[in-house]
């Protein structure tokens, strides 16, 4: 009787095998981390149905002059770029943010009062147009990644930008000398 009984219990214990694999396989799975694709600075950049792309940087002291200047809590961060609109329809370009080394992230802000060229902060554009232009920020000077993401947010790339001030540095010159006989 015991080997009818093992005979009887027999198909259902690789049943229970393959129940508690398949539930632990499904407990141990996890979603795929989705890969932010980081270019360079002058590489387009194609999200969605917006293509960026930066061309330059530029750190500011201030905007404006004299008595109607805006001082920065930290310094201005202007960032030259384009984004254009690869759909058949108006796409709102949405704003953009950077983000330092240590995970700290900016956004960019809303008021390009003293901004040349400003970009504006509501950017709809139409098929096959661009908006283009500086977008601002109020940073402390270090090396960043812009956020860029598609027209509805779902996807997003980083855009490297490294740290450089020469944009800022005055055109000085050599001192002149004066020639000396001896």
């Amino acid at each position: 009787m015991v080997f009818g009984t093992m005979r009887y219990f027999c198909p259902i214990l690789p049943t229970a095998a393959a129940a508690a694999a398949l539930f632990l396989g499904a407990c141990s799975r996890r979603e795929p981390a989705t890969q932010v694709h980081v270019y360079e600075m002058g590489q387009k950049v194609e999200i969605g149905h917006i293509i960026y792309t930066v061309f330059e940087t530029r750190w500011e002291t201030q905007l404006g002059q004299s008595i109607n200047a805006r001082i920065p809590q930290n310094r201005y961060f202007l960032v030259r770029m384009t984004a254009v609109n690869s759909s058949a329809a108006d796409e709102l370009i949405p704003n953009v943010t950077v983000e330092d080394d240590n995970g700290n992230s900016y956004t960019e802000l809303s008021n390009g009062e003293g901004v040349p060229s400003w970009m504006g902060f509501l950017r709809q554009v139409k098929p096959a147009e661009a908006a283009q232009g500086n977008v601002l920020f109020d940073v402390p000077p270090k090396h960043y990644k812009m956020r860029v993401t598609d027209e509805n947010g779902d996807a997003a790339a980083l855009i490297d930008i490294p740290l450089r001030f020469d944009a800022e540095i005055p055109g000085l010159g050599l001192p002149e000398q004066k020639d000396q006989k001896k």
